[in-house]
Protein backbone atom coordinates (compact mmCIF):
# COMPACT_ATOMS: atom_id res chain seq x y z
CA UNK A 1 0.00 0.00 0.00
CA UNK A 2 1.04 3.58 -0.71
CA UNK A 3 0.92 6.37 1.87
CA UNK A 4 -0.07 9.99 1.44
CA UNK A 5 -1.81 13.06 2.81
CA UNK A 6 -5.24 14.29 1.74
CA UNK A 7 -4.78 17.51 -0.26
CA UNK A 8 -8.50 18.31 -0.32
CA UNK A 9 -11.81 16.46 -0.31
CA UNK A 10 -15.23 17.84 -1.31
CA UNK A 11 -17.96 16.11 0.73
CA UNK A 12 -20.77 17.42 -1.47
CA UNK A 13 -19.21 16.00 -4.64
CA UNK A 14 -17.67 12.92 -2.99
CA UNK A 15 -14.14 13.25 -4.30
CA UNK A 16 -10.78 14.90 -3.76
CA UNK A 17 -7.05 14.34 -4.15
CA UNK A 18 -4.23 12.71 -2.19
CA UNK A 19 -0.58 13.84 -2.27
CA UNK A 20 1.63 10.73 -2.23
CA UNK A 21 4.41 10.71 0.40
CA UNK A 22 7.05 9.80 -2.20
CA UNK A 23 6.09 12.70 -4.45
CA UNK A 24 4.62 12.65 -7.91
CA UNK A 25 1.23 13.59 -9.30
CA UNK A 26 -1.79 13.94 -7.02
CA UNK A 27 -4.04 10.87 -6.89
CA UNK A 28 -7.81 11.02 -7.40
CA UNK A 29 -9.84 9.80 -4.39
CA UNK A 30 -13.55 8.89 -4.62
CA UNK A 31 -15.72 8.39 -1.54
CA UNK A 32 -16.68 4.87 -2.66
CA UNK A 33 -13.04 3.77 -2.17
CA UNK A 34 -12.84 4.95 1.47
CA UNK A 35 -12.76 2.02 3.89
CA UNK A 36 -14.58 3.13 7.05
CA UNK A 37 -17.89 2.71 8.84
CA UNK A 38 -20.65 5.28 8.48
CA UNK A 39 -20.26 8.45 6.45
CA UNK A 40 -17.21 8.04 4.22
CA UNK A 41 -15.20 11.26 4.03
CA UNK A 42 -11.65 12.57 4.28
CA UNK A 43 -10.20 15.80 5.66
CA UNK A 44 -7.37 17.94 4.30
CA UNK A 45 -4.12 17.01 6.04
CA UNK A 46 -5.33 13.53 7.01
CA UNK A 47 -2.84 10.70 6.52
CA UNK A 48 -4.08 7.72 4.51
CA UNK A 49 -2.92 4.43 3.03
CA UNK A 50 -4.22 3.31 -0.35
CA UNK A 51 -3.63 1.25 -3.48
CA UNK A 52 -3.07 3.02 -6.80
CA UNK A 53 -4.67 2.08 -10.12
CA UNK A 54 -4.39 3.77 -13.52
CA UNK A 55 -7.67 5.40 -14.51
CA UNK A 56 -8.76 7.04 -17.78
CA UNK A 57 -7.47 10.47 -16.63
CA UNK A 58 -4.64 9.49 -14.30
CA UNK A 59 -4.02 7.62 -11.07
CA UNK A 60 -6.94 6.63 -8.84
CA UNK A 61 -6.75 5.57 -5.19
CA UNK A 62 -8.58 2.45 -4.04
CA UNK A 63 -8.95 0.80 -0.64
CA UNK A 64 -8.33 4.17 1.07
CA UNK A 65 -7.75 3.72 4.81
CA UNK A 66 -7.28 6.66 7.21
CA UNK A 67 -4.13 6.20 9.34
CA UNK A 68 -4.49 6.72 13.07
CA UNK A 69 -2.12 6.44 16.01
CA UNK A 70 -2.40 3.61 18.55
CA UNK A 71 -4.56 5.87 20.75
CA UNK A 72 -6.99 6.45 17.88
CA UNK A 73 -5.95 10.08 17.37
CA UNK A 74 -5.52 11.26 13.81
CA UNK A 75 -2.02 12.42 12.89
CA UNK A 76 -2.07 16.05 11.71
CA UNK A 77 0.87 17.53 9.80
CA UNK A 78 2.62 20.51 11.38
CA UNK A 79 1.70 22.71 8.40
CA UNK A 80 -1.99 22.25 9.24
CA UNK A 81 -1.63 23.71 12.74
CA UNK A 82 1.02 26.40 12.25
CA UNK A 83 0.08 29.61 13.99
CA UNK A 84 -2.04 27.89 16.64
CA UNK A 85 -0.70 28.57 20.12
CA UNK A 86 -2.01 27.23 23.43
Amino acid sequence: MEKGTVKWFNNAKGFGFICPIGGGDDIFAHYSSIQMEGYRTLKAGQHVQFDVHQGPKGNHASLIVPVETAEGIRIVPVEAVEGIRA
